[in-house]
């Protein structure tokens, strides 16, 4: 038991299976399923796989699965179920003046054909000792101080050291230009959304009247920014978290419009839009697995925790019992698996 604990991540990447303990994405059938199709479809021969393995899709200038100390720390309570698992966890993030507006932990079940996609809010509270400001002690500053990699690190050690084996980013200028190649994504409006900052650069105009709309390049952007009402007019009652959850539905809504004959046309415009360094190999062998997925596959969760104001600034913070529960949920935990593991480790003692 103690010598498996000391197995290193890069074991855990595609680990045989031997137990299972379930948004910008706005990357995915979901944005991490948008890219394994879109990736599927503009690939002409999978025979080649054997020679582009590690050949890189999107441009990148990062490499997770080297520049990440381990993907499966040895010390998280969930080691056993991180590193048996057959998933694939791609960090997703979107971005808006090179802060991480939005950030989502896709996560791929390939044993079990499902989905999970965990957001975590921009302000969730991460201290660090370059933090040296309210601002800087949000997880979403890490990305402009830092790089792909200091997020990725963050959000694992938030997530009780889940692994990351890839990453993507996009800024709201691709998602538009992703949306016009889907052929605009509906969206059902829930009250009228009006927002003015004229000191934004470029100012910022939202109004959006209640009922059915259709997002384009023109306006998507105002869509995935609103969380709050100018005076006379509502925000998001649950404030980041409702923006949190549209989020959510706009993917729901853009992966269904992505499907079908103008897929060639959505891929190229994603690869045209997209930093990631997901590889072919990867890629391919996931593709294989999720072509029949659907929407019923997927499962979305928020970080649990709770917003709160210290020192003048808004914060999340999270509930690491909420995430142990959560973690259990998508890993399928069990008292049963628990008590298995709990025997073996006493008969490895004795």
């Amino acid at each position: 038991m103690k010598e498996r604990k000391r197995r290193l991540a890069q074991d855990a990447v595609m680990p045989k299976k031997t137990s299972i303990g379930s948004t910008i994405s706005t990357f995915i059938k979901f944005f991490l399923v948008w890219l394994l199709l879109f990736t599927a479809v503009m690939i002409p021969g999978r025979v080649a796989f054997a020679k582009m393995g590690e050949t890189r899709i999107f441009a990148g200038t990062e490499n997770l699965m080297d520049e990440m100390d381990t993907l499966v720390d040895p010390n998280s309570p969930f080691f056993e179920a991180f590193q048996d698992s057959q998933r694939v966890n791609v960090l997703l993030i979107g971005l808006n003046d090179e802060l991480s507006d939005v950030i989502m932990l896709g996560s791929y079940d390939m044993e079990n054909q499902h989905v999970d996609v965990i957001s975590m809010p921009r302000d969730t509270y991460y201290d660090r000792p370059e933090a040296n400001s309210p601002a800087t002690r949000k997880i979403n500053a890490i990305y402009r101080n830092g790089t792909a990699v200091g997020t990725a690190e963050a959000v694992s050690d938030i997530l009780m050291g889940i692994p990351i084996h890839y990453y993507a980013t996009i800024s709201y200028d691709g998602i538009g230009n992703i949306v016009d190649a889907v052929g605009g994504v509906p969206m059902e409006i829930p009250f009228h959304m009006h927002y003015e900052d004229p000191t934004d650069k470029p100012p910022l105009y939202i109004d959006f009247a209640e009922g059915s709309t259709i997002l384009d390049s023109s306006n998507v952007q105002e869509f995935l920014r609103f969380r709050k009402g100018s005076p006379g007019y509502p925000g998001y009652p649950e404030g980041d978290i409702g923006r949190v959850k549209a989020h959510q539905e706009f993917i729901k809504s853009a992966f269904r419009e992505s499907l079908g004959l103008g897929l060639p046309k959505v891929a190229k415009t994603v690869l045209n839009n997209v930093e990631s360094d997901l590889d072919l190999g990867i890629a391919l062998k996931i593709t294989k697995k999720a072509a029949g997925l659907s929407a019923e596959d997927i499962e979305t969760y928020l970080t649990p925790g709770d917003d709160s104001t210290v020192d003048g600034a808004s914060y999340w913070f999270v509930d690491e019992e909420g995430i142990e529960e959560m973690l259990r949920d998508i890993y399928q935990i069990g008292e049963e698996t628990e008590a298995a593991e709990g025997s073996e480790e006493q008969t490895e003692e004795e």
